[in-house]
């Protein structure tokens, strides 16, 4: 449902029919007459297309241009984010999208606002998950990633029960950053030799990260989140804004175990 993919290898400049569950994950990319999107074939393929026609039943999208790689990142990143006041959210969600999140869950925690105060000033929850639709149609993406809906922090835990790398960005007594990956590195080097010469990665494939409020999580916060095997660190001695620290800790993810760079 947010991705389209077809069972059929797609070739460029000929007309594509798109029916059942792929023209859902079409309409759930906003697509209409006219627009321009992804889709991704059954070589795992991604490319370019323009909506033609479009009706109940199906959609005939023109393809025009292809990739040379994915667009879509083979690393998971889950992100957590202790929800701020105004605009922020807004913000956080389509630089978060444009990066290749896969999943974004708004929680309050101590020290943040909750949905309820922030509704009280203007309305906006109910545009993220539009604003994640946007922001991949702007970046080129082939995934809508998914908005869930806003939960209490020891509910955005229970997120995290999954395999992967958890980390929890806390200004105060984090461990670098840059030590935290080197270590995770050299625990799941990236490639291992497979079978008959091959190679096969052993890495996870997934990451979560949790991003407190501007005041920070409090100490009984960062317990809780230890004990679910979340790693507290830190980015450097600056003291980063929470939309700040998000943009920048998903780039670093996605250049260091990701496919930025």
């Amino acid at each position: 449902m947010d991705r389209i993919v077809l069972d059929r290898k797609v070739v460029i400049g000929k007309e594509v029919i798109i029916e059942g569950p792929p023209l859902e994950a079409l309409r759930v990319q906003g697509g209409r007459i006219g627009s321009i999107l992804t889709l991704t074939d059954s070589q795992g393929k991604d490319f370019r297309g323009r909506v033609l026609r479009l009706s109940g039943e199906r959609a005939s999208v023109l393809t025009f241009e292809t990739f040379q790689s994915p667009t879509e990142s083979p690393l998971e990143i889950i992100l957590l984010q202790a929800l701020p006041e105004k605009e922020r959210m807004e913000l956080i969600i389509q630089k978060a999208t444009e990066l290749g999140v896969s999943t974004i869950v708004p929680f309050k925690s101590e020290r943040s606002i909750s949905l309820e105060e922030r509704e009280t000033k203007q309305k906006k929850a109910h545009r993220w998950q539009e604003i994640a639709v946007k922001a991949v149609q702007q970046s080129r993406r082939a995934k809508v990633p998914s908005v869930e809906e806003y939960r209490s922090f020891e509910e955005a835990l229970e997120v995290c029960k999954d395999d992967g790398l958890k980390i929890l960005l806390w200004e105060k007594e984090g461990e670098s950053l840059k030590e935290v990956l080197k270590r995770f590195s050299a625990l799941y080097p990236p490639f291992e030799k497979g079978g008959q010469g091959g190679f096969k990665t052993n890495r996870p494939g997934r990451v979560y990260i949790m991003i407190g409020p501007e005041g920070g999580f409090s100490e009984e916060e960062v317990t809780l989140a230890k004990n679910k095997g979340f790693i507290p660190v830190k980015l450097g001695q600056r003291i980063l804004r929470t939309e700040t620290a998000a943009i920048t800790l998903i780039g670093i993810l996605q250049y260091e175990l990701g496919d930025l760079g």
